[in-house]
């Protein structure tokens, strides 16, 4: 059966292997770059990331490898350990981390992320990649592929760097790049997709090839050929001279265990991220183990360290690429590291004929997509509680970094939790309210969210007035919340306030600070009556 599944997947997985291939390989050079590592480096962590972490993880669809987002950690590690060699020490010692990460089972965070949070990260990085791609579709190269930040190493910003390429236009990059818009808007529409041919053979293959050829016939003429830094630039050499060992001699200098801790918290909050994200772009909505991923990501990391690649996390741009061209099982993530390491191999001169305008072209499709303006209709459908939190993830990631994008969207939307915790709190019956007998029903869980409203109810509550508090849908009462009620049993005394207690004695063990006794022949109900010792304090 198992074999059946895979010979039924391999025709979407295989093609899809190739499109993550192409896109990924300038990505890993570029975050290389931007890290200040060597730019091998990189082409390690996407081999990994794709062989090993995708033979282990649990994960359908989500691709690994070397991630932007922890570039600047790295290019700062660097510097402050004294060299690369030491940095890959860290990088092995992270991993370690990650490992007892997953056997802590600390991967639960993921599932704790609002919807619209991570569906505005999606959105927000497709906005990011379609901004950052317009320079390399006009010819204008300075920020290196895989750069998501938008102020940039190049102390420009994202949006800078696009009025800067107007002075700078190559018009070469600009056909190569519009053409290859233009076949993959063709192979996107209703005719292609009639042909078996055409589903077999994709578009962003085909956007390649021409781009290769372009790139060829453009070479001999003014103005339009292409320079070194407007194509890819794989290392050409002795292959296993780029592989690197880590400086096991500092392996007593602590500076070495927080740079490991550091890597290990943020790669694996940008994996967990990521894990959430592919899943909800995953037609078949398989769920990710993500303890599991957590194990996987730190078993690579090990190896990425011993070899001299750089961090791995899962990735966004990547995993989206791999949905988007057909990928259906974790096949195409690891055939995908393959294709990377046959190809740094055999055909490095090859890859080095690719144009960046061609991939800027494939890379617009994504973005696109993962922003296509029907998500912020359907969003904003939802209403404002989902809409805002949703559209302050995408400005976060945009003026900031995925992080901290996240975290902005994820601030919001406890805002819009603690204001709701805020507005119903409890259930008044108004109906006995009238004769002067007030009813407070207690929900299911009373957080310390519900404190608030609670106690200014309370406080408003007239002098002589018969209250009745009912616990007896309540599973949990928090230790703030019995306080309070405590404070107002004692406060009633002289506010001529008699209070009945429906089950609050039942949670009195859990929360042993209601310092009360209940007088009445049933224990679920009664008047509760401070004692003596506290109406003494009082």
């Amino acid at each position: 059966m198992k074999k059946q599944s895979f010979l039924e997947n391999i025709k979407y997985d295989l093609p899809a292997s190739i499109i993550v291939f192409l896109v990924a390989m300038p990505l890993c050079l570029g975050i290389a770059l931007a890290s200040g590592a060597p730019l091998f480096a990189g082409l390690i962590a996407g081999m990994i990331g794709g062989v090993v972490v995708g033979a282990l993880s649990g994960s359908a669809l989500g691709v690994s490898g070397p991630a932007a987002g922890l570039a600047v950690i790295v290019l700062s590690a660097i510097q402050d350990l004294g060299g690369y060699e030491p940095f890959l020490l860290a990088v092995v010692i992270s991993g370690f981390f990650q490992i007892v990460m997953g056997y802590l089972r600390t991967g639960v965070i993921a599932y704790y992320f609002p919807s619209a949070v991570i569906q505005g990260m999606l959105a927000g990085i497709g906005v990011i990649i379609f901004l950052k791609q317009i320079p390399h579709a006009f010819g204008y190269d300075e920020i290196p592929e895989g750069d998501l930040t938008f102020q940039q190493a190049d102390h420009e910003t994202t949006f800078s760097e696009i009025a800067h390429l107007l002075d700078k236009i190559s018009y070469g990059p600009i056909l190569i790049a519009a053409i290859s818009l233009l076949i993959l808007i063709l192979w996107e529409t209703k005719f292609m997709k009639k042909y078996k041919i055409f589903q077999l053979i994709q578009g962003p293959l085909v956007a390649v090839v021409v781009g290769i050829v372009l790139n060829l016939v453009f070479s001999g003429v003014d103005g339009l050929a292409l320079s070194p830094k407007q194509v890819v630039n794989i290392p050409i050499g002795d292959f296993f001279a780029n592989f690197r060992i880590p400086d096991f001699s500092h392996w007593m200098n602590p500076q070495i265990y927080m740079t490991a801790m550091v890597l290990a918290i943020v790669g694996s909050l940008e994996t967990l991220l990521c894990v959430e994200a592919s899943d909800k772009l995953d037609p078949q909505r398989r769920v990710t183990p993500t303890n599991r991923e957590l194990k996987a990501q730190g078993i690579g990391n090990i190896i990425s360290g011993l070899i001299g690649g750089l961090p791995i996390t899962q990735v966004v741009v990547r995993s989206s690429v791999n949905v988007q061209a057909g990928g259906r099982t974790k096949t195409s993530t690891i055939i995908h590291g393959f294709i990377i390491l046959i190809a740094v191999v055999a055909i490095p001169g090859l890859l080095n004929k690719i144009p960046l305008a061609t991939l800027a072209a494939i890379l617009f499709v994504v973005g696109y997509k993962l922003a296509k303006p029907t998500l912020w209709v359907q969003k904003y459908k939802q209403g404002y509680k989902q809409f805002i939190p949703f559209a302050a993830t995408i400005l976060g990631l945009v003026f900031t970094d995925l992080l901290l994008g996240v975290l902005i969207g994820l601030g919001v939307s406890i805002l819009f939790i603690l204001y709701q915790n805020f507005q119903i709190p409890i259930m008044v019956d108004n109906e006995i309210k009238k004769d002067g007998h007030v009813t407070i029903e207690l929900p299911e869980d009373v957080t310390f969210f519900k404190k608030a409203t609670l106690l200014e109810f309370l406080s408003k509550i007239p002098n002589g007035r018969k209250v009745t508090i009912d616990a007896s849908k309540t599973y949990y009462i928090h230790h703030d919340v019995m306080e309070i009620i405590e404070d107002f049993l004692i406060s009633a005394q002289s506010r001529n306030i008699k209070v009945d207690l429906i089950e609050i004695m039942d949670h009195k063990d859990t929360t042993p600070h209601l310092n009360c006794k209940v007088v009445g022949q049933d224990d679920k109900k009664g008047s509760a009556i401070p004692m003596k010792d506290e109406l003494q304090k009082s």
